[in-house]
């Protein structure tokens, strides 16, 4: 009994602590609207270039929260695999209970492995991200480099038969989550979760708009604050296949 003294006074105080940390936690609710546009352009049946602009508004749309564009090349290995690299910009602007001091500035590359497969009625993908970040936080005078890895797995399941055809329905989920790593993490390795459901409509194999609802789970970098985000999300995919044009003017 003498030796297990000390081992559970030690599990008694990390309990206490793992308590207070929790009871020191605050969270914040936020109501957000993401407008996402999405492209990714046939160059040659193995190149694509990969377009995409996000207009993210706090309160919905009254209000600024981040500006995003995106690009990348992509290299299909197959017809279900795909790897890609590129670059983001990303604003962000002072929103929520917790805001930052002002807007600040982030320039992002990335690499990206992404597997595709279909199970019965369920198109799956699982999406791998490598991203590295510089951040120029509100107030400071040099960018902070940053590592994340993410990854997505993600259903679409056709709404009116076995298969996905053009002009019909679909229910579109997915879960991703982000996670920290490296030099310059501070309080939260875990950064964020986003949990999405949206009901979408083909128009055409290269063409899709999806309106749907994401919760994000934000933990900031004091490890104080976490947010809590309802998310309207509304996305147009429009691909185009630069080959066709190519082949035309021959």
């Amino acid at each position: 009994m003498k030796k297990l003294f000390p081992v559970l006074l030690l599990l008694l105080t990390l309990s206490l602590s793992e308590v207070t940390a929790q009871n020191n936690r605050r969270h914040d609710t936020n109501y957000n609207g993401w407008f996402m546009y999405y492209g990714t352009h046939k160059l040659t049946d193995k190149w694509s270039l990969h377009t995409e602009f996000q207009l993210r508004r706090y309160h919905v749309v009254s209000d600024p929260q981040q500006v995003m564009p995106r690009v990348a090349m992509v290299y299909n290995l197959s017809d279900r695999a795909s790897v890609a690299a590129g670059y983001a910009y990303v604003h962000t602007y002072p929103y929520g209970d917790n805001p930052a001091a002002d807007d600040f500035p982030e320039h992002r590359t990335y690499q990206q492995l992404q597997l595709k497969d279909q199970q019965g009625i369920f198109g799956l993908q699982h999406r791998f991200r490598l991203e590295q970040r510089w951040i120029k936080f509100a107030g400071a005078e040099d960018y902070t480099y940053m590592n994340r890895v993410r990854y997505q797995f993600r259903t679409n399941i056709p709404l009116a038969g076995p298969t996905l055809e053009d002009k019909e329905f679909y229910l579109g989920l997915y879960d991703e989550v982000f996670v920290n790593f490296g030099p310059n993490v501070t309080n939260n390795i875990f950064d964020q979760n986003r949990a999405y459901a949206a009901l979408g409509y083909r128009f055409h194999k290269d063409a899709t708009l999806e309106v749907g609802y994401m919760h994000q789970h934000v933990a900031q970098r004091n490890g104080v604050w976490f947010e809590n985000n309802h998310t309207l999300q509304v996305g147009l995919t429009y691909n185009l296949d630069f080959r066709k044009q190519t082949t035309a003017a021959q």
